[in-house]
């Protein structure tokens, strides 16, 4: 079975239900992530632009893409042509397990918001889309989840950003985010300027969440290539979220500037992640850091053959207010202080 007639059969069924291997014995299941999420995300090569569609609608300029969101509905495939899409695009239809809404372009189709200091590049508040292989660059915040789930984003490129790249938002749960290139963000604010952002910070859940955690659970990155000139973490994992996968990605800490306490790739405060085969060049101070923003999260984390160098203290560091980390040994460290301030395990 190739990778669009795969990723299609993923999506003709709920994530939930498809691809239902026995997954008895993977260690991922035990931290509370959904086993057919993660086949999906293993197995879902490129996103099936180029398959039958209920509708195929073509567009080449910004009016005819925003009138082309507006009236979308499930099933359908909008093409974008190659060239500049001036302006900031929003979406909040939604498509079905059977019948996504697919957005496809190459990089050389550009949605460009002008400015690095306000708005969202690409606002999506829907669930079942496909956004695949265009370019989001020029906006406060590249591309912004909120409430919306079940969505793939594959072969994107978000750069030159003034704050974060991608954020998954107020209970933005079983999204997968893979072979994408974030670089060059936080251009108007750099603390803030993050890779991927994952949830919401306890001191924002009053405004977006009406004071309760924002459960934007099991989303996962994986096989991305995050930095250089990304200005905070690569991936800012916050309290309150649950249950994700980060694997196989690529971070340059190159650009870190260390402002807002950004001086690791991945700050986890977030419960029963696992954190898998990736590599990391260059941070300022750890690869990996846990902490515990909140009492009760930071919780559970597993870090697997991952492949650190250029750190100046510990490939993964946890603050001893977290419990239930597990560091395996094939974890590997190159320079530093040494893999990490908690005993691997086998």
């Amino acid at each position: 079975m190739n990778g669009r007639l795969f990723l299609w059969f993923a999506f003709a069924a709920p994530l939930w239900t498809a691809c239902a291997a026995d997954t008895s014995s993977r260690e991922d299941d035990s931290m509370g992530n959904s086993p057919a999420a993660l086949d999906l995300a293993e197995n879902a090569a490129a996103a099936p632009c180029t398959d039958s569609a209920n509708r195929v609608v073509r567009v080449s300029t910004a009016a005819q893409l925003k009138q082309a969101l507006t009236d979308a509905k499930a099933g359908d495939r909008i093409e974008l042509a190659d060239g500049t899409y001036s302006g900031r695009f929003a979406a909040t239809a939604s498509g079905t397990s059977s019948a996504p809404i697919r957005l496809c372009g190459s990089a050389k189709a550009i949605l460009n918001g002008g400015s690095p200091g306000s708005g969202y590049g690409f606002s999506l508040k829907g669930s079942y889309w496909v956004l695949s292989g265009f370019s989001v660059t020029q906006s406060q915040k590249g591309i912004m989840l909120d409430s919306a789930n079940h969505n793939l984003l594959t072969n994107l490129e978000v750069y030159d950003t003034g704050m974060e790249a991608i954020h998954f938002r107020t209970h933005s749960s079983d999204n997968v985010l893979r072979d994408s290139r974030v670089r060059n963000t936080g251009k108007s604010n750099a603390g803030f300027g993050e890779g991927v952002y994952i949830g919401t910070a306890k001191s924002n859940w009053g405004s977006q969440t009406g004071g309760k955690p924002d459960k934007s659970d099991r989303n996962q990155v994986i096989n991305n290539r995050i930095g250089p000139g990304v200005t905070a973490e690569s991936i800012d994992i916050k309290e309150g979220t649950t249950g994700g996968r980060i694997e196989g990605n690529t971070f340059d800490g190159n650009g870190m500037t260390g402002e807002n306490y950004a001086d690791s790739w991945i700050d986890v405060k977030g419960n029963g992640y696992l954190l898998k085969n990736n590599t990391g060049s260059d941070a300022l101070l750890d690869g990996f850091q846990l902490h515990q923003a909140v009492d009760g999260w930071g919780n559970d984390n597993v870090f697997q053959g991952n492949k650190i160098s250029g750190v100046p203290n510990y490939g993964i560091f946890a603050v001893s207010a977290v419990t239930g980390t597990v560091v395996r040994c094939d974890n590997t460290i190159s320079g530093g202080k040494g893999l990490s301030n908690i005993t691997c395990t086998p």
